[in-house]
């Protein structure tokens, strides 16, 4: 089965199947979710995560600091950061409603992926590496990612062949026009690969104090090196990619956990309420007060 269209529909077909509302669902396959959406949404912020991203029916859109992503039937995405982004639905319907797939691509796979493979091969890319591609998907990446989905019916399968064609994917993206952001997401010298260092432990430590020596320090560069080649790959400054997380990770203290205000913003590194309520209100377009209000009332 090579024909593009031909694997598409089937992957749409498999995805549907598994996604009889709308949502976001979780699998069996831990690094795999799968979603349906019956209508255009508005754009929401999120931290998405490092994912290789297709679209089985409809279109989506992504925003990145300034810069735009349209991805629709056929199109993949690939995120190689923890990125703060804007994500929305543009084509959807009731009769055919977004069908699309996300699967988290593992640094320490596509490492062990590497030393079997001549990396010298992989596709070298332009000058640009911003954390975020789309290109067109071949019919052997089609192949790969509609069998990997067709293990949603065999859940006895999923433990063993899964990771096998989770590889397959990551080699199909490796030696596609992505390759280079791939490699990235693995140890490195390069200008980029320290700035990805940088983004994850910016990740794993947004609520500390930012000091930006420390930070470059952590990734191997000058403090100038670092804004440099941060904000290639995000579009954003490192204080501007911290303070978008903790506000991200307010928003679901205050919404999904019910904390009140004050607690939330302390927990996310906020000394100061007002701050905290002004820059909550500037990135969201509403007070931490109305969306913990709005959630209390949902519940």
């Amino acid at each position: 089965m090579h024909d593009s269209s031909i694997l598409l529909g089937e992957i749409a077909k498999a995805v549907a199947s598994q996604t009889p509302s709308d949502g976001e669902f979780t699998t069996v396959l831990p690094n795999l979710h799968i979603s349906r959406k019956s209508r255009p949404s508005e754009p929401y912020f999120t931290v998405q995560w490092p994912c290789f991203a297709l679209v089985a029916q409809g279109a989506k859109s992504l925003l990145l600091a300034s810069d735009t992503y349209r991805y629709g039937v056929g199109d993949y995405l690939v995120v190689s950061a923890d990125l703060p982004v804007h994500s929305s639905v543009t084509t959807a319907s009731r009769d055919r409603p977004n069908l699309g797939i996300g699967l988290a691509l593992d640094p320490r796979r596509i490492g062990a992926l590497l030393d079997r493979i001549d990396v010298q091969r992989v596709v070298k890319t332009s000058s640009a590496v911003r954390g975020v591609a789309v290109d067109r998907a071949p019919p052997e990446l089609l192949d790969a990612t509609l069998r990997l989905v067709r293990l949603l019916d065999r859940p006895r399968d999923a433990p063993a062949l899964g990771p096998l064609f989770e590889e397959e994917i990551a080699y199909h993206l490796l030696r596609g026009p992505c390759g280079q952001r791939m490699l990235h997401l693995v140890a490195g010298k390069s200008g980029e690969a320290k700035a990805h260092t940088a983004a994850r432990w910016l990740r794993e430590n947004f609520a500390e104090p930012l000091r930006l020596d420390e930070l470059a320090r952590v990734s191997g560069m000058s403090v100038s090196s670092l804004h440099h080649h941060f904000k290639a790959l995000t579009g954003i400054s490192p204080l501007q990619y911290q303070k978008q997380l903790r506000l991200q990770e307010a928003r679901r203290a205050l919404v999904v956990e019910g904390l009140d205000v004050t607690t939330a913003g302390m927990r996310v590194g906020y000394s100061s309420l007002s701050q905290f309520s002004r820059e909550y209100t500037r990135q969201f377009g509403t007070s931490p007060r109305n969306d913990l209000r709005k959630a209390s009332r949902a519940s």
